[in-house]
């Protein structure tokens, strides 16, 4: 079973779509689920969902971690011309993982109490973002 999730970004941050995921597994049996992010600049993770302060931390923390590339401390960039927050979200997406393999168990994501699977957005622009989705 195949399937593809649209996620509208507006910005740099953590777009959970634990729902969606769920409403398409609903009625399924037992198996894996497979995601992948079909793009080089945005990432996919599994992390809290209670807490949004979690989401807001993890995004300030990647900023940090990799400034813009107009930051003096990326001077050695040299993919630049597509903006400053370029170069820098592909190398969030080379850090973090572009892929998530979930088990499911009668149509229901094994996710922890408190786990959510979010779309990472690290470009400035709004982008309409695409993950696609096996389950078998």
């Amino acid at each position: 079973m195949l399937t593809e999730f649209l996620i509208q970004t507006t910005g740099p941050g953590l777009y959970e779509f634990t729902t969606d995921i769920r409403r398409w597994l609903a009625g399924q049996g037992d198996g894996l689920l497979t995601l992948m992010v079909r793009h080089t600049s945005c990432s996919l993770l599994m992390q809290e969902n209670a807490d949004p302060e979690v989401q807001t931390d993890l995004t300030a923390f990647f900023e940090r971690l990799v400034p813009p590339s107009d930051h003096p401390s990326m001077s050695y960039l040299r993919h630049t011309y597509e903006g400053p927050d370029d170069m820098p979200a592909h190398i969030k997406a080379a850090l973090m993982p572009v892929s998530l393999g979930l088990p499911v168990q009668g149509g229901v994501p094994m996710l922890g109490t408190w786990q959510g699977i979010y779309l990472v957005e690290h470009r400035n622009a709004p982008h309409r973002r695409k993950v696609a989705a096996h389950f078998g």
